[in-house]
């Protein structure tokens, strides 16, 4: 889940994208519940179909972070990853996980690694990627959607603060972020196809690919796990169910491995006994 930061003119169409969207409703509520990435390729056509069809009756829009919180977040990030003493990146890793940090770190600016936090030199390495497989989050869902949202006059609110979602992991324990930092490394050399194909999954709305892609490699850090996905959709399925409370339609759009899977925030309202079907 790491913080991923339009030329003018017209464009020649970009891929089609069909996004897996839920719904849960009661008499008078209705949520629909969007799996999102938040950067795509220029252009990427993801707002039609049955999602139109959402944006269009939805009388809000809920995101992980509202638009002020996304604007802070760079500020939250640049208070949070400073180390207290620098490290040098030869101290964390060693072997093939170095040899290929430095390359990834060779194909652009340096990262400045030394002085960061683990778990912050991590996300510079998912945004060095991201640039890498031509990702940009001014093309992202979030954006988009904000703008749809905001043009029709429609509130656009946040499930947390940018502070909340970057403590995540800041607090997560030395040996966790370590180990989060060293397999990102290690598989650095082949993360741009990696996520071009998480990219393509999610285009397809193959929700199998996703949950295989996606939860294989956070179950080999349980900690990680627990703190990013399961409590985090814990606290969001406990805050749908209080939002049914209230009539009215809500977009609400997450990134995508928060809807897929065991503990996703769809299994755990059927866990609950709302009934959660698929719409697209």
């Amino acid at each position: 889940m790491p913080l991923l930061l339009a030329a003018c003119g017209t464009t020649a169409p970009g891929p089609e994208a069909r996004p897996a969207m839920w719904l849960v409703e009661d008499d008078d509520t209705r949520i629909y519940m969007l799996g999102t990435m938040h950067a795509l390729p220029r252009g990427t056509d993801w707002d039609a179909g049955k999602v139109a069809g959402a944006i269009d009756a939805a009388d809000e829009l809920v995101m992980e972070l509202s638009p002020a919180e996304l604007a802070a977040a760079g500020d939250v990030f640049q208070k949070l990853a400073p180390r207290t003493a620098p490290l040098a990146i030869e101290a964390r890793l060693s072997g093939q996980a170095l040899a290929r940090y430095r390359a990834l770190e060779a194909s652009g600016n340096a990262f400045g690694g030394e002085t960061f936090d683990d778990w912050a030199v991590m996300v510079l390495m998912g945004q060095r990627v991201a640039q890498q497989a031509e990702l940009s989050p001014a093309d992202g869902v979030e954006t988009g959607l904000t703008a749809q949202f905001k043009a029709a006059g429609k509130p656009v609110g946040g499930l947390e603060t940018a502070q909340a979602q970057l403590m995540l992991f800041e607090t997560l324990d030395a040996a966790t972020q370590r180990i989060l930092l060293t397999r990102a490394a290690e598989r650095s050399d082949n993360a741009v196809a990696e996520v071009r194909a998480l990219t393509a999954a999610w285009s397809r709305g193959d929700v199998a690919a996703l949950d295989k892609v996606i939860n294989e490699d956070v179950d080999a850090v349980p900690a990680a796990r627990k703190a990013i996905l399961t409590d985090r959709n814990r606290r969001w399925s406990a805050w749908v169910q209080k939002r049914l409370e209230q009539p009215g339609t809500v977009l609400m759009a997450v990134g995508a491995g928060h809807l897929v899977g065991s503990d996703s925030v769809p299994a755990m309202l059927e866990a609950e006994g709302l009934k959660v079907r698929r719409v697209q």
